[in-house]
């Protein structure tokens, strides 16, 4: 764990408990008391209000908060309603991420804030992308943050079958239709493919980003008038 990121679940620990020992700390830190008087000396200094001391233990002063998870309301109520609607249309371990992540951000918030972000009324009715293409998004998903090249079984627009060795490079969604970017080693070129059309995809062993077929080219060459009508369409 970095320093920073230390010195963070220090505040975190801290102010989510009435008293914290240095014991008590260092144990769920993983690191040495020395290492949390240290961190808590140098937090004192840094004007975080943690009162307290070595053998004793540690409080946070009343009405402390961290600046980086304060937020408006209208910023919190953003935040519902974006996770709201991206729930519907993101595969399903990103949605419960995403839920659990907007927990965590809402438990921050003063009881008054918290309450009015999670009444607002904005909602988003269950999306109409089949069990199969959620379980396709994620699959392409994790193939793209893997840099793995994936067998797609396909139907083009024609609904003729075809095959194709592909480098994912991202999922892109345009209102109701996802579709998969990826650079098409069988055409040597960019393609796009709608992800409802994918019937079976197979792992193909990781690949190293080549010039000028990665994404940032993908886009660029994605730039010129009419290219985006072709999305969604195999070639």
């Amino acid at each position: 764990m970095r320093r920073a990121d230390r010195l963070f679940q220090i505040v975190q620990l801290i102010r989510g408990r009435r008293l914290s020992t240095a014991a008590w700390l260092a144990q769920r830190l993983e690191v040495s008391e020395r290492t949390v008087y240290r961190d808590v000396a140098d937090l004192q200094r840094q004007g975080v209000p943690i009162e307290g001391e070595a053998g004793v233990g540690y409080r946070l002063g009343q009405g402390f908060e961290l600046p980086p998870l304060m937020f408006s309301l209208d910023e919190a109520r953003a935040l519902v309603a974006s996770v709201r609607m991206a729930q519907v249309w993101q595969d399903p371990a990103l949605a419960q991420a995403s839920q659990v992540a907007l927990g965590k951000i809402l438990s921050v918030l003063p009881p008054a804030a918290r309450t009015a972000a999670q009444s607002l009324a904005v909602f988003a009715p269950p999306a109409s992308l089949e069990p199969q293409v959620l379980a396709t998004m994620q699959a392409l998903r994790e193939a793209v943050q893997a840099r793995e090249r994936v067998c797609l079984h396909y139907r083009d627009a024609n609904d003729q079958p075809t095959q194709r060795t592909v480098r994912p490079l991202g999922c892109f969604f345009w209102g109701k239709v996802w579709t998969l970017a990826a650079w098409c080693e069988t055409r040597q070129d960019f393609r796009s493919f709608r992800l409802d059309r994918i019937e079976q995809l197979d792992a193909m062993g990781r690949f190293s980003e080549a010039p000028g077929q990665g994404l940032a080219d993908y886009l660029r060459a994605a730039a010129p008038p009419g290219t985006l009508q072709r999305l969604g369409e195999s070639g």
